[in-house]
């Protein structure tokens, strides 16, 4: 059983809110998106990458997979990775239908619950958080300059990039080129674990420790994610903040 809640603010600053998300219980899926553009593209672009993915996710199994199938995971894992790539196709095809569209993109992050586990799947910066046992832990990775800089030397202080000029560059998000690189993983759940999906206005501001306090604080979904979101816009949050809290609770 999944009991999942999710909370999105424009926050103080931006004028539109860019952040879009979707928590399905009945198809057991979590999907949140942070869409960029000029002319509030970004706001088409997270709402039909998020679209298109729960419109996948309920059409089931295709009859052939269009962007092969890797026998390394799951089936629910597959449908997730095709999913992520038809997303990335509607946006980039959307995005050369007009010049208010044009060099739109999103990121995303996706969870399907299946069984006694989870299938996940990202691309771009949003997040995607497991707190079980009083801990959290990360189980995606940014596709940022910033994190590309630290994977390729771990000793480099994170302090001295926080103000850097490319802090905020993404290597990777939906709409860029015909296929996208999507990071597939897949986690066997405890009874009781809880994911958190996150946009960058909330852990751009708010450290593991933050959350995992927050987390600890509460344990109704919704209004867990409306604490997150209240203490990112609280900790001087410039964009848009969005927190889906998803609690896993195994079947009887």
């Amino acid at each position: 059983m999944l009991r999942a809640e999710g909370i999105t603010d424009k926050g103080g600053v931006r004028s539109t809110n860019e952040d879009c998300f979707v928590v399905d219980e009945q198809l057991r899926l979590c999907v949140v998106a942070d869409g960029m553009g000029g002319h509030n593209a970004g706001e088409v672009a997270s709402s039909l990458a998020v679209e298109a993915i729960v419109g996948c996710i309920r059409g089931g199994r295709p009859g052939e997979w269009p962007f092969g199938f890797d026998p390394s995971f799951s089936e629910p894992a597959n449908l997730v990775r095709t999913a992520i790539q038809l997303a990335n196709e509607h946006v980039l095809e959307t995005a050369g239908t007009s010049d208010e569209y044009s060099g739109m993109g999103t990121t995303i992050v996706a969870a399907l619950f299946f069984d006694n586990r989870v299938a996940i799947g990202h691309v771009g910066d949003s997040r995607i958080y497991r707190y079980t046992s009083g801990r959290l832990q990360q189980m995606t990775h940014d596709d940022s300059w910033i994190a590309s800089i630290m994977a390729k030397d771990p000793t480099v202080d994170p302090a001295v990039l926080k103000n850097h000029p490319m802090r905020n560059v993404l290597t990777n998000v939906l709409g860029a080129r015909p296929r996208t690189d999507i990071h597939i993983a897949e986690e066997e759940l405890g009874e009781g674990d809880v994911l958190l999906l996150t946009t960058d206005g909330v852990h751009g501001v708010l450290d593991d420790g933050q959350l995992e306090r927050l987390l600890g604080e509460g344990s109704d979904p919704r209004a867990v994610a409306a604490s997150i979101v209240l203490a990112a816009i609280g900790h001087g949050s410039r964009d848009n903040c969005t927190a889906v809290v998803a609690k896993y609770l195994p079947d009887e």
